[in-house]
C-alpha cells in the first residue's frame, strides 16, 4: 500500500468513528433540530431560500417579455366607438335607428393616424377614440379598403404614443405573439399565443380574397377587431380582424406588410386603386376532352355570369357564358386567381383575355380601369 493510500484510509476511518451531530439527515445539517431552546422562526429566517428552478426562470422570462411589450405598445392602442344610423322595422314601418358599435385600433404616427379594420368604421357616422391616458377624442375617417378589411382614421391630437411596425414576412409558426384590444368594451385586454400558421386566405366582406393572413391562437373576441398583434420585441406584425365563431383558438390577423402598403395609400390618396374588368363570375369546371383539345393549362375557369355595361369587359367583347381561362397567358383557375391578378395590375393597362366560347378558345384585348369600389 502506498503512503497516499494509507493516509486516505486513516482519514476515512476517523470520519466513520466521529459521531454525527443530532439532526443530521445524511444530506446536510439541520440547524433547527440541533439548537434546542432557540426561536425556530429566527433560525428559519437565517436559512437561504432555495434557488429558482429552470421552469420558474423560464416563466419569469416569458412574463417579463409580455409585460415589456404591453408597456411599450399598450399606450398606442385605442378603443374606437362608432355611432351609426340603421333602418329598423317597427309597426309604423321602417324608421331610422341609431346604433353604437366599436372595436380597437393602433396609433401608427404621433400626429394621430390610427390603423384599424374597415368593418369597424365602415358605416360610422361619428367616430370617437378613447386613449390609454383616459382622453376621449373625436376622429375622422381618412380612408378604407374593404378588400383587405383595413381603414385609417385620424385622432385630432398631436404628440401621441405610436407603435412600431414590424415585418410580417419574417414570422415563423410557433413564434410568440401578443394581442391587445378591447373585447366587449373591456379596454386594454391582453392575450398571448403563438403564430399557428402563415399564408392563410380569408374572404373579406367585399368578397375579395385576403392573402397571406396570419393564423394565431391568441384569444380574440368581438371588440378586438382592429387591434394590434405584436411580437416579443413590441413590433406590430398584424391587425386582428376575424375569428371562427364555432371554433376555439382559430383567429386571424391581416399581415402588417399588407397593412403598411394599404395605410400608405389611404393616407396619401384616401383609397386603394385596383384594376377593374367589369364582370361577375363563378368557378366552372371544364370538360377533360375540351381541356385536351384546346391544350388548356387549367381544368377550371371563371364563367362570366354578367358583364357591366360600358366596362372594359363589355368593350372587349366578353359575353355571358364565356369561360375565362387566362389573363396575359397566365392560367386563371378560378375567381380568386382573377382577383389576385387584377390586384397587381395597374389601371390603364391592356390585358389579353383568353376565354372558352363554345368549343373554341378566343383571345380578346381589354383595357382595365380603376375599380368603382375604390
Amino acid at each position: 500500500m502506498t503512503h497516499r493510500e494509507d493516509n486516505f484510509k486513516n482519514r476515512t476511518s476517523e470520519n466513520e468513528n466521529t459521531p454525527m451531530p443530532e439532526g443530521y439527515l445524511g444530506f446536510g445539517y439541520d440547524p433547527i433540530a440541533s439548537r434546542d431552546g432557540e426561536d425556530s422562526g429566527q433560525v428559519a429566517a437565517s436559512v437561504q431560500e432555495p434557488a429558482e428552478t429552470p421552469e420558474q426562470e423560464m416563466l419569469d422570462a416569458y412574463s417579463r417579455a409580455v409585460i415589456q411589450v404591453v408597456d411599450k405598445v399598450g399606450p398606442a392602442v385605442v378603443n374606437i366607438r362608432v355611432r351609426m344610423s340603421m333602418p329598423a322595422r317597427t309597426q309604423r314601418g321602417v324608421v331610422p335607428f341609431e346604433a353604437v358599435g366599436g372595436g380597437s385600433g393602433v396609433i401608427i404616427a404621433p400626429d394621430g393616424y390610427v390603423l384599424t379594420n374597415s368593418h369597424v368604421v365602415h358605416v360610422g357616422k361619428d367616430i370617437e377614440c378613447s386613449l390609454a391616458d383616459g382622453r376621449t377624442l373625436p376622429a375622422q375617417l381618412i380612408g378604407e379598403d374593404p378588400a383587405t378589411d383595413l381603414a385609417v382614421i385620424r385622432v385630432l391630437a398631436e404628440g401621441l404614443p405610436s407603435a412600431r411596425l414590424g415585418d410580417s414576412s419574417r414570422l415563423r409558426p410557433g413564434q410568440l405573439v401578443i394581442a391587445i384590444g378591447n373585447p366587449f368594451g373591456f379596454q386594454a385586454s391582453v392575450t398571448t399565443g403563438v403564430v399557428s400558421a402563415l399564408g392563410r386566405s380569408l374572404r373579406s366582406q367585399s368578397g375579395r380574397l385576403i392573402e397571406n393572413v396570419i393564423q394565431t391562437d391568441a384569444a380574440l373576441n368581438p371588440g378586438n377587431s382592429g387591434g394590434p398583434l405584436v411580437d416579443s420585441l413590441g413590433r406590430v406584425v398584424g391587425i386582428n380582424t376575424a375569428i371562427i365563431a364555432r371554433a376555439q383558438g382559430i383567429c386571424f390577423a391581416i399581415p402588417v406588410n399588407t397593412a403598411r402598403w394599404v395605410a400608405g395609400l389611404l393616407i396619401k390618396e384616401g383609397r386603394v386603386r385596383r384594376a377593374y374588368l367589369g364582370i361577375s363570375g363563378q368557378n366552372r369546371p371544364l370538360p377533360p376532352r375540351l381541356v385536351w383539345q384546346l391544350r388548356l393549362r387549367t381544368n377550371v375557369g371563371v364563367e362570366v355570369l354578367g358583364v357591366s355595361e360600358g366596362s372594359p369587359a363589355d368593350q372587349a367583347g366578353l359575353h355571358v357564358g364565356d369561360i375565362i381561362v387566362a389573363l396575359d397567358g397566365n392560367a386563371m383557375r378560378g375567381v380568386d386567381d382573377l382577383h389576385r391578378y387584377l390586384a397587381r395590375t395597374t389601371s390603364g393597362t391592356t390585358v389579353e383575355v383568353g376565354a372558352v366560347r363554345g368549343a373554341e378558345l378566343i383571345h380578346l384585348k381589354a383595357q382595365v380601369v380603376d375599380s368603382p369600389a375604390a
